[in-house]
This record gives structure tokens, sequence and C-alpha cells, in this order.
């Protein structure tokens, strides 16, 4: 059997397992941009509270795509939050955007288990997810200046260092 031989949808799955963000783009995913203004979103978090994109203008922000089933964000989620401690004194903020299919009882308890210190936001309609980008594969990451620019997107889990670097560089800038 090869690929050809597979109906369409496990044909695109297979594609998108073996090809990544590659993947995406021939599938006709749309992403925001590095240097694009971050959309504007209205994030209702866990405890019912709102915070919008304006409202984190002057920090630099991680906005991060995930789901409790997700075998990738459940693994990074103890380095969002290490990152989220590390610098959040320094004006770093981190919102984690559960996905519309995420039962929102599943987030609760994900988030009061593990005890994230980090803003959880629920994504009930689809509408955020749908303004960064249609965002549909999960993690997928965006780190946001100061001025509320996109300035990395990342699919998967980024490699720390890395991203501790641009943080640094990026909480230096006025």
């Amino acid at each position: 059997m090869n690929d050809n031989d597979l109906p369409p949808v496990s044909r695109r799955h297979l594609l998108l397992a073996t090809s990544g963000v590659a993947a995406a783009s021939v599938l006709g995913l749309s992403a925001c941009a590095s240097g694009q203004a971050a959309p504007d979103s209205t994030f209702v978090l866990l405890d019912g509270s709102t915070l919008t994109t304006s409202d984190l203008r002057g920090k630099v922000t991680l906005v991060n795509f995930w789901a409790t089933t997700c075998v990738s964000c459940v693994k990074e989620m103890p380095m969002l939050a290490a990152t989220y401690n590390k610098y959040r004194e320094q004006g770093y903020e981190t919102i984690a955007v559960a996905m519309s299919y995420d039962p929102p009882a599943w987030v609760l308890n994900f988030a009061q288990t593990r005890q994230l210190p980090f803003k959880v936001a629920l994504d009930n309609t689809g509408n955020i997810a749908q303004a960064w980008g249609d965002v549909k594969l999960t993690p997928t990451t965006y780190l946001v200046d100061k001025q509320g620019r996109i300035v990395k997107r990342y699919v998967g889990e980024p490699e720390i260092k890395a991203l501790h670097q641009l943080i640094e560089k990026l909480l230096a800038r006025a």
C-alpha cells in the first residue's frame, strides 16, 4: 500500500504527521506572520475575567494554543510554567488558550492539578484560534513583543534555550 491508496483524510493526516509546518501551508492553513500586529482578541480566563490583546501592550507575551488531549502540549507545560516563573517579574506574560474542542471541565482540572502559574483561557467558539491564523495544530505558540507585534511563531515545542534568549532580548528593549 502506498500513500495514494489511502482515503483523502488519511492521506492528509499522514502528510501532517510527516511534514509538519510545510504540510500546514500545503493544506492552506494560514498563520499570523512575524512582524504582524497580534490580532485583537478577548481572552476569557478560567476565573471568568477577560483580558484583551491591548491589555498586554508593554509586556512580552507568549500565547500558547493547546489541548488537554495533546501529548506534546502536556509535555511542554512544565517548561512554559518554568519560563513564566523565570521572567514574570520582568514584564513577561503567558496565556495558554485551550482549543474549542477541549471540554472546559478538563481544562480547569488540568490547570488546577498542575498548578499552572499563568493565565489560562477558554476558546469555546474557536474565534481566538481563527483570529490567530486559523490555528488547528497544537501546540502552536506565538511570542509577542511589548508593542503588540508577533515576533515568532512555533508549531510544536519551542527549543527552550533559544526561546529564553529571544525573551531576554525582547524584555531588554524599551
